[in-house]
């Protein structure tokens, strides 16, 4: 299986933060996927991208803040986030990136 151009699309980047470094120790990787993305293409691109079999994806949407740009009222973007959990013996090493 070799990585599709789509697969990028789908997913973004990896979220690193104090939550998901805790999640990664119970074997989840947190990604930042696209926002009409569903759990079946997550998984899918998951696979072909990292070469890891994945066993479940859980994901989430983030409403965006409303904050000011520039003096004037705006909103920051909805984001949405896949937690992977990887099959026993995968791992994925999200800090050299995609």
């Amino acid at each position: 299986m070799s990585a599709k151009p789509e697969h990028y699309d789908v997913i973004r980047k990896p979220v690193i933060t104090e939550k998901s470094t805790m999640a990664s120790e119970g074997g989840a990787i947190v990604f930042e996927v696209d926002i009409s993305a569903s759990k079946p293409r997550i998984r899918e691109a998951v696979e072909s991208l990292f070469g890891v079999k994945v066993k479940a994806v859980n994901t989430t949407i983030t409403k965006g803040k409303v904050k000011r740009f520039r003096g004037r009222p705006g909103r920051r973007k909805d984001v949405k986030k896949a937690y992977v959990t990887l099959e026993e013996g995968n791992t994925i090493d999200v800090s050299t990136g995609l």
